[in-house]
């Protein structure tokens, strides 16, 4: 009944954000005397804002028309290059870029956001090179016939991904797929294949999640994985395509999400109503434009988050050598050949310094020239990734570890 519980809300939710955005087009009206007396602005502000704070968001475009390079603005192509069931390959490329421009595939995390998140990261690496995005689908909107989706189908994908853009590719797991990718490229290392990344840099990366424990680890911890079976899945109502299929629903991530930091979002609506009462509409679209983003959620697999939770955060599958796919043990020793960056963020508060950076300790077989570790002083977790400190700090980091060993 959770998910239709949940269904129930966003319809009284719905109705509710659709009238105040009425009456505060209403209050805004300049044909309106309200409008201009008493409580009016204020009024029309406060219901802008539970308007949007009560909104539903469905999947978000990318919407990236140009960037700027060498001082000029160049158009952009999008084009999905590889449809699969559980998610597509995305390739996006600018005009003007030379022929023999660096590939990079970065995979986006499969946490309850759509991949467009990372939609920063892709517009700052499209300056100079090819990219293809991991575009994960939501786990309800794909019907039941297709099969389940667990680690070992993601590692599958990932694989598949980089055979599809061929050799010489270079590759970045954002957050969550860091375990994944770090694990196909040592299975890629392992069989010799050509389309073997040249580089992977890791951002933010719960690789080993013993090292500066968050609350996000401690959550996973507490409680055994029976728990979380029976308190967090849900089934996919009638009315998607993916009726009957077990998730872990977006909006519970969601939730999990906002209350971690649910002070700083108190604050952050609160700013955007005062940017409001005086007109400053820039500033709190900004505020918009981040919430429409954040709350735009999606379902995972019940199969994919569980087994995630117990063996990324419980069993430590990874740092302990325990780690499978398809029945047989991923030896990190295997890696020889694929350049390795991880990146971290001083003050991430969902995977911990010294998280990601485990993995440089975890390939004993890699000469140490094409290791580097790269920590992001001042930077959460979003900043890693988005914001002017990736733009200007972190990138070039990126680039000159690719350039060095492309």
């Amino acid at each position: 009944m959770l998910y239709q519980a949940y269904e129930l809300q966003r319809s009284w939710l719905s109705s509710a954000s659709a009238w105040a955005s009425i009456g505060a087009e209403m209050l805004s009206n300049p044909a309106m005397p309200f409008g201009y007396m008493g409580m009016g602005p204020v009024a029309a502000s406060a219901l802008e804002v539970f308007a949007h704070a009560t909104a539903t968001y469905g999947k978000p475009a990318w919407g990236i028309e140009s960037v700027e390079a060498g001082g000029k603005h160049w158009p952009v192509v999008e084009a999905t290059v590889l449809n699969k069931p559980f998610g597509d390959l995305k390739r996006f490329h600018r005009e003007n870029l030379p022929e023999d421009a660096p590939r990079l595939l970065i995979v986006a995390p499969m946490s309850g956001h759509y991949a467009t998140l990372l939609r920063g990261t892709v517009e700052r690496m499209l300056e100079n090179y090819v990219v293809y995005v991991t575009d994960w689908a939501d786990a309800r909107n794909v019907p039941l016939h297709e099969g389940h989706f667990d680690l070992d189908d993601y590692m599958d994908y990932v694989i598949e991904f980089l055979d599809h853009i061929g050799p010489g590719a270079h590759a970045m797991a954002v957050c969550q797929p860091s375990v994944p990718v770090f694990a196909a490229t040592a299975i890629m290392n392992r069989d010799k294949h050509p389309c073997t990344p040249k580089t992977l840099t890791m951002m933010g990366g719960p690789i080993d999640t013993r090292c500066s424990p968050t609350s996000v680890n401690d959550l996973a911890m507490e409680r055994p994985i029976e728990w979380f079976r029976h308190n967090v899945i849900a089934t996919v109502p009638m009315q998607y395509r993916g009726a009957g299929r077990d998730v872990y629903p977006g909006f519970m991530q969601l939730a999990g999400f906002m209350s971690m930091n649910l002070g700083n979002h108190m604050m952050s609506h609160y700013e955007m109503f005062k940017h409001l009462t005086v007109g400053d509409e820039a500033s709190a679209q900004a505020t918009k434009d981040f919430y429409d983003e954040y709350r735009s959620v999606c379902d995972m697999t019940a199969e994919f988050y569980l087994q995630t939770v117990k063996e990324v955060f419980q069993d430590h599958a990874i740092p302990n050598g325990t780690f499978m796919h398809r029945g047989k043990l991923i030896d990190l020793g295997d890696i020889t050949q694929t350049a390795l960056l991880a990146i971290e963020g001083e003050r991430d508060d969902i995977s911990g310094l010294g998280q990601t950076k485990a993995a440089l300790d975890l390939t004993p077989n890699l000469k140490a020239a094409k290791k580097r570790y790269y920590m992001a002083e001042g930077a959460g977790h979003y900043g890693i990734f988005n914001g002017s400190r990736w733009r200007t700090k972190i990138a070039p980091v990126v680039e000159d570890f690719i350039a060095k060993h492309g």
